[in-house]
C-alpha cells in the first residue's frame, strides 16, 4: 500500500516552476524532471489539500482494511505508515495536523476491535507510542527535506543565472531571422550543460553558432564559455566565416581543458535566399521547404571538431545552400538525434519526422514557436519523456521573403 501511495505522489502532483526562455514549457517538461523536482522540493506551490491527500488516503485505507477484516483482526498499528507518507509532501506543522487525524483513527479502530479494555489495552498503548514516535520523527524528516529543498532552489537559481550569463539568450528576432529554441540540460539539479548556441547581427551579416561540447558538468561549461566568448569576438571582427571558426579553434586549443573538443556548425546569412554553412563534425542541418520536404545538408568536405584541428591536414571549407523566405532551417545537437526510443532503443529519426512538424512554420514567429514545441513533444514521445543527454533544438526562418 505504501508503494501505491508513493507512486501516487510522484505521478499526480504537477510542479509549476518558472521556466527560463530556453527551457521547455511546463507541458513539455520531461516526466522524470517532474518526479525529481517533486522528491527534492517542499511543494510550496501545491495546495495543502493536494499535498495532504496521500496521507489522508493512507489513513482511510488502513481504516477500511481494519473494518473489512472484522473485529478479530487488529490492523490499527498499520496507521504508522501515515506519518512516513506525510513526510514526503507536508511541512512539519501540516504533518502534525494531518497525523492527529490518524491518531483519532487509531482510537476509533481500537474501540471497534475492542482492544481498549483492561485486558487488551497494552496493544492500544503500543500502537499509540509507535504512532507518536513516528510522527515526531517524520516531522523532523519533513524539516530536513525543506532545508534541502531550499539549498536545491539556491543551486538551481545560480545555475540558471550562470546559463543566462553564458548563453546571453537572443530574442525571437535577430536581423533577418526568426528564432525558436528548446534547450534541455541533462545535468542533475541544473539547467546548464555543454550544448551552446549564439545568434549575432554583425557588420558581415547575421551569424549563427551551434555547438556540443564533449562531456558534461563544469568541464563542459568551461569549454562552452571559451567557444561562445571567442565566437562573440570573432563574429564582429572577421569578414569570412572560416576566419571566425579559425579564431575559435585557436581559443579552444589555448584555453579548453586537455582532451576536450566541441562539434560545431556555423551559418552566415548575408544575402537573401542564400546561406553559408561551415561544419566541424556536428550534426548536419536540415532545411524544410514550404511543402514539408526535408533536405539534410551534408557538408561536401566534413571537418574535425573544434580542438582537434591540429590532427587534420588542410583547411575546412564552407559551402552555400539556398534558404528562401518560406524555408525552415532545423539545427540541433546529438542529444536530439541520438535520443533512444523508450522500448526498442532506436535513435530519434529527426529527418523522417521533422517535415510535417515544421511545415508552414515560416508564416510567423508564433507558428515557428509552435513548431519547435511540436518537435520537442515528439522527441519526448519517442523517448518516453526522458532525455539522457543535453539537447538543443533551434529553428530558423527568414523575415525577408526571398
Amino acid at each position: 500500500m505504501g508503494w501505491l501511495i508513493v507512486r501516487y505522489v510522484r505521478h499526480v502532483f504537477p510542479i509549476r516552476r518558472a521556466q527560463s526562455p530556453t527551457a521547455p514549457t511546463a507541458a513539455g517538461l520531461p516526466p522524470d524532471r517532474k518526479r525529481g523536482a517533486l522528491l527534492a522540493a517542499d511543494l510550496q506551490d501545491v495546495p495543502f489539500w493536494r499535498r495532504a491527500t496521500p496521507a489522508v488516503v493512507a489513513t482511510l485505507l488502513v481504516g477500511l482494511a481494519d473494518l473489512l477484516s472484522g473485529k478479530d483482526r487488529y490492523l490499527a498499528p498499520l496507521m504508522t505508515v501515515v506519518p512516513i507518507i506525510a513526510a514526503l509532501t507536508l511541512r512539519p506543522l501540516e504533518l502534525l495536523l494531518v497525523c492527529s487525524f490518524g491518531l483519532f483513527a487509531v482510537f476509533g479502530l481500537s474501540h471497534y476491535d475492542e482492544v481498549d479494555n483492561v485486558n487488551d489495552e497494552r496493544f492500544l498503548y503500543g500502537a499509540m507510542v509507535s504512532y507518536l514516535l513516528l510522527t515526531v520523527f517524520s516531522a523532523w524528516v519533513a524539516h530536513i527535506r525543506m532545508r534541502r529543498a531550499a539549498a536545491f532552489a539556491a543551486v538551481s537559481s545560480v545555475a540558471e543565472a550562470a546559463q543566462r550569463a553564458l548563453l546571453r539568450l537572443p530574442g525571437p528576432v535577430v536581423g533577418p531571422l526568426n528564432l525558436a529554441v528548446r534547450y534541455v540540460s541533462a545535468a542533475d539539479a541544473s539547467r546548464i550543460g555543454g550544448d551552446l548556441y549564439s545568434v549575432l547581427e554583425t557588420p558581415h551579416g547575421t551569424r549563427v553558432a551551434v555547438g556540443d561540447v564533449r562531456g558534461k558538468g563544469l568541464g563542459a561549461v568551461q569549454t562552452a564559455a571559451v567557444v561562445l566568448g571567442a565566437f562573440r569576438e570573432a563574429a564582429y571582427d572577421e569578414s569570412g566565416l572560416r576566419g571566425v571558426a579559425a579564431r575559435i579553434e585557436a581559443s579552444v586549443e589555448r584555453h579548453a581543458p586537455d582532451g576536450e573538443f566541441t562539434t560545431a556548425l556555423f551559418a552566415e546569412f548575408r544575402t537573401p535566399g542564400v546561406m553559408e554553412l561551415l561544419q566541424y563534425g556536428h550534426v548536419p542541418p536540415i532545411r524544410v521547404d514550404p511543402d514539408g520536404g526535408v533536405h539534410v545538408l551534408h557538408a561536401p568536405d566534413p571537418w574535425v571538431p573544434l580542438g582537434l584541428g591540429r590532427l587534420a591536414a588542410g583547411e575546412p571549407a564552407s559551402w552555400n545552400q539556398p534558404f528562401g523566405g518560406e524555408d525552415v532551417l532545423v539545427l540541433c545537437t546529438d542529444g536530439v538525434v541520438e535520443a533512444r526510443h523508450r522500448r526498442n532503443g532506436g535513435f530519434y529519426p529527426l529527418a523522417e519526422r521533422v517535415g510535417p512538424l515544421v511545415r508552414g512554420a515560416a508564416r510567423s514567429s508564433a507558428e515557428l514557436e509552435a513548431a519547435v514545441g511540436r518537435v520537442y513533444a515528439d522527441l519526448l514521445e519517442h523517448t518516453g519523456g526522458e532525455l539522457n543527454d543535453d539537447a538543443l533544438l533551434l529553428l530558423i526562418t527568414r523575415t525577408d521573403q526571398a
